[in-house]
């Protein structure tokens, strides 16, 4: 199958000129699978659920539909950060839909700096969304979730082929983990990072780019550079994920001693 991850600058409160470009590519990329940042649609840097609430959609809106509905259509399946609203409450979420699929939306377990601000800690727990038309089990994380081996392992144990990881990424040591990530799990992981600053009362986030698609050896299969839109694709064979085996004796996942990890 084909993976993409999407890496741009999205501009905060602009929720119409992000979903145009969304749209563009949701209908101009040429793969299956197509991964696209944290809060992709509004931009990231509030500091109050106010200032978030104008670019904040329910999941049934007709903008987070609209998305699902161009993914079907052109025979793909997108993971996508958006700022959800649930009556009061705000969540820094990421939808799963398209081909085939009914859709499904993972609300960001693990709140990064100002967000705790902002946002409501997800509830939706970690699930593994099947992909028939592709043999494939996706996953989805969003951003300071990867800082959690529980994570990724959660996802991988519940059976995932490919882990999703729409970002908004500002520190560096991302790009050392992430790998690891992969490797620990014996899984692919698309990184959807963007680009780009944003200010909010006098202080600046930068965000580094370098989006990547690990195979599940943990080597890069794709790398965007830190400072440019781009369009990252890689094919994978998600069944080669499904051996943990390492050796003739070493299972990664039959080796575990859960009793022991309390």
């Amino acid at each position: 199958m084909r993976l993409a991850t999407i890496q741009f600058c999205p501009a905060r409160g602009d929720t119409a000129a992000n979903l145009n470009r969304l749209h563009h590519w949701i209908s101009s990329v040429d793969a299956d699978v197509i991964v696209f940042p944290e809060l992709a649609t509004c931009g990231y840097f509030f500091r109050s659920p106010a200032e978030a609430l104008p670019y904040a959609f329910e999941r049934t809106a007709p903008e987070i539909a609209g998305l699902v509905d161009a993914a079907a259509a052109a025979g793909r399946v997108i993971v996508c950060g958006f700022a959800e609203r649930d009556g009061d409450r705000l969540y820094n979420s990421a939808v799963i839909g398209g081909k085939g699929l009914a859709t499904t939306v993972y609300r960001k377990s693990h709140l990064f700096y100002r967000e705790v601000d902002v946002f409501t800690p997800g509830d939706s727990g970690f699930f593994v969304v099947d992909l028939p038309h592709l043999d494939c089990r996706l996953g989805t994380m969003i951003c300071y979730d990867w800082r959690f081996p529980e994570s990724s392992r959660s996802l991988a144990l519940k059976g995932a082929d490919l882990i999703a990881c729409p970002s908004n990424l500002v520190t560096e040591i991302w790009r050392t983990v992430m790998p690891t990530r992969a490797i620990e799990n014996k899984v692919y992981l698309a990184v959807a990072n963007r680009t780009g600053s944003e200010t909010n009362a006098n202080e600046t986030l930068q965000f580094n780019g370098c989006s990547a698609i690990y195979g599940y050896n943990g080597k890069p299969l794709a790398n965007a550079e830190a400072d440019a839109d781009a369009v990252l694709i890689a094919e994978i064979d998600p069944s080669l994920t499904r051996n943990k085996r390492f050796n003739d004796v070493n299972d990664i996942f039959a080796d575990r001693r859960p009793e022991l990890y309390r």
